[in-house]
């Protein structure tokens, strides 16, 4: 019995994990004490193993060096604090709320226009705070009650709410990219790049959804009544503003081609929105009449933000930045923000840094005790185990993806992101490294799919989150005046159900069309580490020269047999003095010997 246990002790502690998560006790201190417990169990049934554990006393010693080196001295994971008080920031400086109003009356005029405006603040979030709760909750806040307002289905409204908050878990500066980055071992601007174009898909499949609902069911997502378009008409003048910038932008980047090259036009883009942006303000405040109220409004609340996201993510594209540094040019950009609008207090800054102090404690307790785990679990040869079994699937490639994407899909009904991310993906790398998968490719798939740990019950966050802010009790409506009905937790739950289908279906995509992702290597010219290989030659020749050995001697390369016949002399004769570019002598035969004479020495 003891034997059996010694064997098998892998999937024994692996299994023991998923009962105490399930019971209920916190992930960080249940990984620690699984990873201490079987270690000392290991250590005494070592002997028992037939070699399968690899685990002694003095091991426990590398656990301050994997605790300093793997967590303390990782400058990547130092983007995580700062990306979360920069989402903080902007969510307490109201941006969201200026991004609703404004894109809401954009839209307000065809069906559904809340909800498309509802997808594309979620996205515009996304790429400024990576930040889950602070999307769901300011969304939740402010368009809930003006869509209950106007008459939308209550399913329909928590569901896009639910998921375009989720948008942050896939659009980068995205935190989860960033641990998935780390724990993979790869760049963390490389995963940028890979994920962007699905999350700007996975986007505008929420969009087409939303778009269905007001062809099947116009009643459940009305447009706004006329009284509500605070801003009034003006799209046409909106328009020609976007042209003339695109013509400035055409412009300068003409002019300053010459000097600059290649990076003309991100400049030239930056003359005509700096310009457009310059000119909305002056007839702003100067009444000039220039501009619709509608087009004046558009772009002084758009632009800011797209600013921030270039600052952010076009220097860490451009490899200006590291995304830590990335990261930190946002939080002071968050600030100029939030001082801009007369929003920055010492007030906004403590919440702000108690909120960040909290996330990073988390992430930082979390992997403190994966790294036990790790220690323990890598004794007992867990990844081999891990790795063997995953590889061994039927399908090869595609069998592994299906069967670890399923496996990921259940698990975040248990699991929250950060936890999956530092318990499950360790253990998938290698076996789907070994098998010739990308590991950026292999990473956003797994990004989008732990997405739906945000959107299922029992613990889907953004679910969470909605509730807490969603009214929970009947209430008058300031503006109408008429009575609300509160929001059920069912209506949350089953509002995001078809968001997981979609959810699903883009974790399919991914699979189908892996150059969605696969573009970050620049059209192929990227190096992708896992294949380089270092062949060193032999020393001597085709006469011989095996790794350190000197010219002439014959011996074989390593790992090949050594030759039947004798070595060939080299030539060179070493009795003789060195020879400096002078021809050549034959060399003189020895005389023979006289064994008839006594010997002279």
């Amino acid at each position: 019995m003891m034997e059996f246990i010694a064997q098998n002790m892998a999937p024994i502690m692996f299994f023991s994990l998923v009962v105490f998560l399930l019971l209920g006790y916190p992930v960080a201190f249940a990984l620690a004490a699984n990873g201490l417990a079987f270690f000392f169990i290991g250590v005494e049934l070592a002997p028992l193993s037939n070699g399968t554990i690899n685990l002694s006393w003095p091991l426990l010693y590398a656990l301050p060096d994997r605790f300093y080196g793997g967590v303390m001295a990782n400058e990547t994971l130092l983007a995580i604090p700062f990306f979360t008080f920069m989402g903080i920031v902007l969510e307490r400086s109201g941006m969201a709320e200026d991004l609703l109003d404004t894109i809401g009356q954009l839209f307000g005029p065809i069906r559904g226009g809340l909800a498309y405006a509802v997808i594309i603040v979620g996205a515009l979030l996304a790429a400024t705070t990576g930040v889950v709760a602070a999307s769901v909750i300011a969304m939740g806040l402010i368009s809930l009650p003006i869509m209950l307002r106007y008459g939308y289905d209550r399913r329909a409204a928590t569901g896009v709410i639910a998921a375009s908050g989720t948008l942050a878990q896939i659009i980068p500066p995205s935190l989860v990219l960033i641990v998935l980055a780390d724990q993979l071992g790869r760049s963390v601007g490389d995963m940028y790049k890979g994920a962007l174009i699905p999350g700007l898909i996975l986007t505008g499949l929420y969009m087409s959804y939303v778009l269905i609902m007001t062809i099947i069911r116009p009643a459940s997502m009305p447009a706004l009544p006329l009284a509500a378009r605070t801003l009034g008409s003006g799209v046409m003048s909106l328009i020609v503003a976007l042209a003339g910038a695109v013509a400035i932008a055409y412009g300068a980047h003409l002019w300053l081609y010459p000097t600059q090259g290649d990076n003309a036009d991100i400049l030239g883009a930056t003359v005509g929105i700096v310009v457009i942006y310059a000119v909305a303000i002056v007839d702003r405040f100067m009444n000039l009449g220039l501009m619709s109220r509608l087009a004046q409004q558009v772009i002084i609340v758009l632009i800011p933000p797209l600013a921030l996201i270039f600052l952010v993510l076009g220097t860490i594209f451009l490899g200006i930045a590291t995304p830590t540094e990335g990261g930190a040019m946002g939080a002071v950009g968050a600030l100029i923000m939030a001082a801009a609008k007369g929003r920055l207090s010492l007030d906004v800054i403590r919440q702000a840094l108690a909120s960040t102090t909290r996330l990073s404690s988390f992430v930082l307790f979390i992997l403190i005790g994966a790294r036990v785990f790790s220690l323990t679990f890598y004794g007992v040869n867990g990844h081999l185990w891990v790795e063997h079994l995953l590889v061994s699937l039927p399908g090869g490639e595609t069998g592994f993806l299906i069967a670890v994407n399923i496996l990921v899909f259940l698990l975040a009904f248990f699991l929250d992101f950060f936890e999956l991310a530092f318990i499950i993906v360790p253990l998938l790398a290698p076996a789907a490294e070994r098998l010739g998968i990308d590991l950026i490719w292999f990473g956003v798939l797994l990004g989008v799919n732990m997405q739906t740990s945000f959107m299922h019950p029992p613990f889907g966050f953004a679910l969470f989150y909605l509730r807490s802010v969603a009214a929970r009790v009947p209430y008058l409506d300031k503006v109408t005046g008429k009575q609300i009905a509160p929001i059920t937790t069912g209506q949350i739950y089953w509002g995001a159900v078809p968001f997981v289908g979609i959810q699903v279906l883009m974790v399919a995509l991914v699979i189908a069309f892996p150059g969605m992702v696969m573009h970050y290597k620049g059209g192929g010219t990227g190096v992708d580490p896992a294949t380089i290989k270092i062949e060193v030659p032999g020393f001597g020749g085709p006469a011989g020269g095996g790794l350190g050995a000197p010219p002439g001697l014959g011996l074989p390369p390593l790992g090949e047999p050594a030759p039947s016949q004798p070595a060939q002399p080299s030539g060179n004769d070493l009795s003789q003095p060195p020879n400096f570019g002078a021809p050549a002598q034959p060399a003189q035969p020895a005389p023979a010997n006289d064994l008839t004479q006594p010997p002279k020495f």
